[in-house]
């Protein structure tokens, strides 16, 4: 007498707990499920393999982490920084600490995910770390130390602000010589290390919170649309009104017309 074919709910749970305990499914159960003429077992193992890819593509984003891990280091963090680049506003450096293989959905380079994937990892972030810190350096420090030692300045701001203290530090491409801890710089590390991704995160969608706020306070020049960098319409209404309050006076365009426009008589 043949065997009754599983219920669909029954195989749902069967690849839920394959998925939930890392457990490879049995070849004949594999066979089994493949051979099965249902849609609705078809779309299931759509679905697993598919989690199964993000779960192991995630599994080797931690490599790092996992690597800390073996020499010692129970709490790792990861550093990263937005808004280096742009005309206008504050670069914001971020340092996460993941408990090491947390499994986060979706969890990658912030460059490479949607505004709203990133407004939910954020808040995700945010809850399960271990410990985060965010630190906003200003567009005054930013004119008066260069971008790169306002850049590295926060990131030990950020560093310092995390509790409990990293015994590993794994940041984006730049060097921070002065840590009391071991550390370790990433060539494109927030698309290499689940811990920078974290903080790659908490800093892209705190900087374009502020941008957005700034684009309320100064709606000529567009920066909910652009953040900040040398659009073409940003640059438009930089000839236009000249640079307002935000605007980094050390970098050029934005020094070619200082002293223009209607906030050249404001304090800065």
């Amino acid at each position: 007498m043949a065997q009754a074919a599983r219920k669909t709910a029954e195989i749902e749970a069967l690849l839920q707990e394959a998925l939930d305990s890392g457990r490879t499914l049995e070849a004949a159960v594999i066979a089994e499920l493949t051979a099965d003429s249902r849609a609705s077992v078809a779309k299931l193992l759509r679905r697993y393999d598919k989690e199964l890819a993000e779960r192991q593509r995630l599994k080797e984003l931690y490599y790092y982490e996992y690597e800390a891990q073996q020499e010692g280091a129970a709490y790792i963090a990861g550093v990263d920084e937005a808004g280096r680049g742009p005309l206008a506003g504050p670069v914001v450096v971020a340092a996460a600490i993941l408990p090491v293989g947390l499994y986060i959905p979706k969890l990658n380079d912030s460059k490479k995910l949607s505004a709203k994937v990133r407004d939910e990892l954020f808040d995700i972030i945010k809850d399960q770390a271990i410990a985060y810190s965010i630190a906003v350096i200003d567009e005054k420090t930013i004119d008066r130390d260069n971008i790169y030692r306002a850049t590295v300045g926060g990131m030990y701001q950020a560093i310092a602000g995390l509790e409990p203290q990293p015994q590993k530090v794994l940041i984006d491409a730049v060097p921070l010589d002065k840590l009391a801890m071991p550390s370790l710089s990433l060539i494109k590390g927030d698309a290499k290390s689940a811990s920078i991704a974290a903080a790659s995160v908490l800093a892209k969608v705190t900087r374009d919170r502020l941008m957005e706020g700034y684009d309320r306070e100064y709606p000529e020049y567009g920066f909910a649309r652009h953040k900040g960098y040398g659009t073409a319409d940003h640059m438009a209404a930089l000839k236009k009104y000249g640079p307002c309050p935000i605007h980094r006076r050390s970098f050029a365009p934005v020094s070619d017309y200082e002293g223009t426009g209607p906030y050249c008589s404001q304090k800065i």
